[in-house]
Formats: structure tokens, C-alpha cells, sequence
């Protein structure tokens, strides 16, 4: 594990992902020069997300919002078998970045996608709006 809770080895395979996916959009860039290729890096926006959670405004990046019983993971809605939902949501979905584990909330999303559209994550690094004008 990594500091921020993450399966380093994991990472490390996602890392070599993405360089072989950023050099190959490169050679795709040389030979296609009229057409547009954009690298966007989501695996450094959620990181980054994860890493700063709390400077972000987020609960610890590794609870979640549905599926929580006294600490324990239950599948988000299940219901016991006399009917008592016991992974029910939280109250602030807003403070959390994983809904139910799996899937970001909606607040985690939006900041993800507010880096993508703003092109910070972006090679080259254009707005969204820019790069797909981009002549």
C-alpha cells in the first residue's frame, strides 16, 4: 500500500499504462497531422483527488457514501431478510468521493470533469472547448 491507502503495485501498472498510451497518441499525432488526438490523464485527477481529499473538501477518500454499516462494507440498498435496509446513504453524499466503493459520487465527478474540460490534464493543455476547435 501506498500513503494514501492505494495498491502501489497497481498503480505502477496504470502509471506504464498511460506512458505507453501518452507515446502512442504521440505517434498518432505525427502520423495523422490533420487530425486531433487528446491525451487526457484521469488516473492523476483521481489520485490527486484522493490524495488531498481532505484539503478538497472530502471526507477520508476511503469510506464511502452507501454500503456503510458500523464500519463495514454492505452492499449499498441490501436489505436484511425481515426487510431492514442496512447499507443505507449517507447524509452528505457531497462530503464523500466514493458513492457506494465502486462508483464517484456526483461532487468527485464534478471535479474530475472540471479538470478535463479546463485541459489541465490535457496534452496538449487546452480547454476542451480549444481543443476540439483546434485547426
Amino acid at each position: 500500500m501506498d500513503p494514501n491507502g492505494c495498491v502501489k503495485d497497481q498503480n505502477e501498472v496504470i502509471q506504464e499504462f498511460n506512458a505507453q498510451l501518452r507515446a502512442k497518441v504521440s505517434e498518432l499525432r505525427a502520423a495523422y497531422p490533420n487530425a486531433t488526438f487528446t491525451y487526457v490523464d484521469v488516473y492523476s485527477a483521481k489520485y490527486n483527488l484522493i490524495s488531498n481529499a481532505k484539503k478538497l473538501g472530502f471526507e477520508d477518500p476511503m469510506k464511502f457514501c452507501c454500503g456503510n454499516y458500523n464500519d463495514q462494507y454492505v452492499q449499498c440498498g441490501r436489505k436484511s431478510d425481515d426487510g431492514t435496509v442496512s447499507g443505507t446513504a449517507c447524509n452528505d453524499p457531497s462530503k464523500y468521493i466514493s458513492w457506494d466503493g465502486i462508483h464517484y459520487t456526483e461532487a468527485a465527478n464534478n471535479h474530475v470533469a472540471k479538470l478535463i474540460v479546463n485541459g489541465s490534464l490535457s496534452d496538449p493543455p487546452l480547454p476542451l472547448a480549444e481543443a476540439c476547435r483546434k485547426a
